[in-house]
């Protein structure tokens, strides 16, 4: 049998030594049977030009930024909203309020704070060192997958804190809602990074465990927001923070039906092989997402302000240490498994 590096590297299909010389990190060409074609993990169905040179160096990977290519826009759509996030003005003026009058109940939204910004980040740098060899693309993407593992924490850390139903307060799915929180973020990122190693061998299996991997741990952390919303469309709930979640549940779903579906491309394989394919349109619905679920955390905790208990700074930061703890030994056991 395979070992676990021999496996990793079929799933990327790279050589160990590229004969091409790299004169350029970007690449168009439609031919399936050109030479870059040979690193077969960088093409996707339906985007058949726009690639970068497999096996490109750091230094490559970060001048294609600025190239027209077919993973540009998928950088850009998350590195400026990752800039964006923290440092918008009426967000500082507002934290800094909330700082002077209740400092102890800012530690949730902080740390929820931190994984919007953290995730784009990490997610445009996976993109960005995409064309590097397998094992540092593997590295980069898992890197991605264990961020946003971190985001869905840092989500169930502020809806515990903010958005709860008042009558679920101090019940037990309450007391047990942010640990079983910080166990999703572990399985996710596990999930998410054991999906590379079946690419090659069983592509659709891969990525079943991929969407898994982040779709259960939004449905777990979303449960108190979704009996809201039914509450709300049952006429006995009228908060406005709740048509600012209605709208992040329907970027979550546009979401999830452009990482699953592949259109436009699947429909007209090479027109939208450089703008409009669909991870580009999943990068913006979820970072739409993001904003709007932000908004409406914040409306919550300025609506709700006293009415639901807030845990202390070292429970919140606590908590998420030991998600950020939990994905860091995974990414740690993959790398030793794999001999990286």
């Amino acid at each position: 049998m395979p070992s676990a590096r021999a496996r990793l590297l079929r799933a990327h299909q790279v050589p160990e030594h590229d004969p091409i010389p790299r004169s350029h990190p970007a690449i168009p060409s439609r031919d399936p049977h050109s030479r870059d074609s040979r690193s077969q993990s960088y093409r996707e169905p339906g985007i058949l030009s726009g690639y970068r040179r497999p096996r490109s160096s750091v230094r490559e990977c970060l001048r294609s930024v600025l190239a027209i290519n077919n993973e540009t826009l998928n950088v850009w759509t998350h590195l400026l909203p990752a800039a964006s996030v923290p440092a918008r003005p009426g967000y500082l003026l507002w934290l800094l309020a909330a700082r002077l009058r209740e400092p102890a109940g800012l530690a949730p939204f902080l740390a929820y704070l931190g994984t919007c910004a953290l995730y784009p980040l990490a997610s445009s740098a996976a993109h960005a060192l995409g064309a590097m060899g397998g094992r540092g693309r593997h590295r980069a993407f898992c890197c991605d997958y264990a961020a946003l593992g971190l985001y869905g924490l840092g989500s169930a850390l502020a809806y515990s804190a903010y958005a709860f139903p008042l009558e679920w307060v101090g019940s037990t799915f309450h007391e047990f809602y942010v640990p079983v929180a910080v166990l999703n973020s572990a399985l996710s990122t596990g999930l998410a990074c054991y999906s590379r190693f079946l690419e090659a061998e069983r592509p659709g299996l891969s990525r079943a465990f991929r969407t898994l991997a982040f779709v259960y741990p939004y449905l777990f952390d979303s449960i108190p927001v979704f009996y809201r919303l039914l509450r709300s469309a049952a006429g006995s709930c009228s908060e406005l923070s709740l048509r600012l979640h209605s709208r992040h549940s329907l970027c979550a779903l546009l979401t999830f039906l452009s990482f699953t579906s592949r259109l436009p491309e699947r429909l007209a394989p090479g027109s939208f092989d450089i703008i409009g394919h669909s991870h580009q349109v999943f990068h913006i619905c979820g970072i739409l997402g993001t904003l709007f679920q932000l908004e409406a955390v914040s409306v919550d905790m300025a609506e709700r302000r006293g009415r639901l208990p807030l845990p202390s700074s070292l429970e919140t930061f606590g908590s998420l240490g030991m998600g950020a703890a939990a994905s860091l030994a995974i990414l740690g056991g993959k790398r030793r498994i794999i001999g990286i």
